[in-house]
């Protein structure tokens, strides 16, 4: 300025010099005058920044929740858990899961080393408790829960045996004094098992039918199974499903439907409607609802004149063994099996699992609703109410998503399912259910809207997996109010914006990631885990300062952004 106080270039001038200029050096700019400080400040100014330094695209509007363009450049730059903290060493082997109680307050992890740890989340994390799973012949744990109340942990693993074994077991283990309540079958293993009350939790068995044919069944079982009575169930069938094709039933979940309108970010702003993925009257692999004329009979007048067709040569000579029994298992089922529930107002929660109807690679995933009467033990053992035809159960939607899934998660209101799948080739078949197609080292990060029943958002991608399909192994996800994370095969996890679907942070390991989790009260606080036996404590910049400072800076941003440049 002169002399009088009159500025000696206009804003509009400086307003395009500042436009040149780095976010950190607009900042450095601001403190030398008043002039230059309100310049600094401008709306196009930083939204211009914004989209220049996290190459957002243009057509992507800013979030709704924001207040300014600048807040939102500070926020993704100040408010994403990538500076490390902590890094806990106690676990002696590969660290698989991790799990916070709905507090904050705990949370556990799982591991090759065949123990699972519960640890209290203060500001420096502590060990309080190790359950060692190895008396009750468990390889190693491999997955955990917290129920709603945060009084019980679910606890899956994995059987000693053969190299080919599926079996496994849930524990429940008490978190007022670290006892374990009761173990449950679980078959195969990467069901994985989840609650479904705060008392009641989900399990499953494998019977096999045939070379490339079986059933699923899952189970919901009492966590204190020490009833007295005999009259008191613990146990009851919630849904017996036909599996094709060497396909099984793995990951199971359970998402909340009375969460839904809960405020959540707007996902699909801008984007064009996605594909529906409901499962069609005429889609493939879809059991044959009722129609004209008994069920039961139709099927078995269809199974005879297929019979009778290729035993005279009729019908399609070139059938491979697996095909022909795939065929017949299809048409067995026609007519034992429960049409889908169409209807959403009755249910509470659905049902999410893994499953396919090509391979033995987990392609799709399935949904089940879960009505009012299946939320307890009560009731029918063995489904003696269900009619003799109504052998198996329908899925009321499928996701196809063509690509091997290796990972699921919920949003926090439970409406959004994010989804970890390395893709088929463009236009790829399946001519063995044993030899699924070679899957992509990319890995897809895909986002369903299970409230529409609709794919949102294009794919996130950033990390890769390079394992084959037959040693591919699941790599935990999780979701918070404003941010997705995902561990990798690369050595590293991943943070990604869910409104502007960029990657904000990658977070070093020195071996594979498996899990990563929010903590559910303060999403600026990550945990990571890895091969490489250690767990990780992730902090924002922010709360890093915050913990750190012993006086409060003039600048804590900008002196942040200076220094830690990315």
């Amino acid at each position: 300025m002169d002399e009088g106080g009159t500025p000696l270039l206009p804003d509009s001038l400086i307003y395009h010099i500042f436009l040149s200029l780095g976010p950190a050096d607009v900042l450095a700019a601001g403190l030398v005058c008043r002039q230059w400080q309100a310049v600094s400040r401008d709306e196009f100014l930083w939204r211009e920044q914004f989209y220049r330094y996290y190459q957002v695209a243009r057509d992507v509007p800013r979030h709704p929740a924001a207040t300014s363009w600048y807040e939102e450049f500070r926020r993704l730059y100040d408010t994403v858990p990538c500076v490390e903290v902590q890094t806990l060493k106690e676990h002696t082997d590969q660290v698989l899961h991790l799990s916070f109680s709905h507090s904050g307050y705990q949370f556990a992890s799982c591991s090759k080393d065949c123990t699972v740890k519960i640890w209290s989340n203060d500001l420096t994390i502590s060990l309080l408790h190790s359950a060692d799973m190895r008396p009750y012949n468990w390889s190693y744990t491999q997955f955990s829960q917290f129920n709603q109340d945060d009084s019980l942990l679910l606890a899956s693993g994995v059987f000693l045996g053969p190299h080919n074994s599926s079996s496994g077991e849930i524990a429940v283990i008490s978190l007022d004094n670290f006892a374990l309540l009761s173990r449950v079958r679980n078959k195969p293993y990467d069901v994985f098992g989840c609650w479904l009350t705060e008392t009641s939790l989900i399990s499953g068995n494998l019977h096999r039918i045939g070379d490339i044919t079986s059933c699923s069944v899952l189970w919901l079982n009492n966590a204190f199974q020490d009833v007295e009575s005999e009259n008191v169930n613990v146990v009851k069938r919630l849904f017996k499903i036909q599996n094709l094709n060497a396909s099984t039933i793995r990951t199971v979940m359970v998402a909340d439907c009375s969460r839904f309108d809960s405020p959540d970010l707007l996902l699909d702003a801008g984007a064009p409607p996605g594909r529906v993925f409901d499962l069609g009257s005429d889609s493939e692999g879809e059991a044959v609802g009722p129609g004209p004329g008994p069920a039961p009979a139709r099927t078995k007048e269809g199974l005879r004149r297929f019979l009778d067709g290729l035993l005279d040569g009729r019908a399609q000579p070139q059938l491979s063994e697996h095909a022909l029994e795939t065929k017949v298992a299809e048409l067995l089922a026609q007519g034992r099996t429960k049409p889908p529930e169409h209807s959403m107002a009755d249910a509470r929660k659905l049902l999410i699992f893994t499953t396919g109807c090509l391979t033995y690679s987990p392609h799709q995933i399935g949904i089940k609703q879960i009505l009012p009467h299946q939320m307890t033990t009560a009731g029918p053992v063995l489904g003696e109410g269900r009619g003799s035809d109504a052998f198996f159960d329908a899925l009321d939607h499928v996701i196809d998503v063509h690509g091997h899934i290796i990972g699921m998660g919920l949003s926090p209101d439970n409406r959004y399912l994010y989804v970890n799948s390395r893709a088929w080739p463009s236009g790829s078949v399946v001519a063995d259910p044993m030899q699924p197609p070679p899957i992509a080292e990319e890995i897809d990060l895909l986002v369903f809207d299970l409230k529409t029943m609709r794919e949102v958002k294009r794919a996130l991608r950033a990390h890769r997996a390079y394992t084959p399909n037959d040693e591919c192994f699941f790599i935990f996800l999780d979701v918070s109010r404003d941010f997705v994370a995902s561990g990798a095969e690369d050595r590293h996890g991943y943070i990604w914006d869910r409104h502007y679907n960029i990657c904000l942070a990658k977070l070093r390991h020195q071996d594979v990631v498996n899990s990563v989790v929010f903590s559910p009260q303060e999403q600026e606080l990550l945990l990571t885990a890895s091969d490489d036996a250690t767990i990780k404590a992730w902090r924002s910049p922010r709360t890093v300062r915050i913990h750190q400072a012993a006086r409060p800076r003039p600048h804590p941003f900008l002196s942040w952004f200076a220094s830690q440049r990315r």
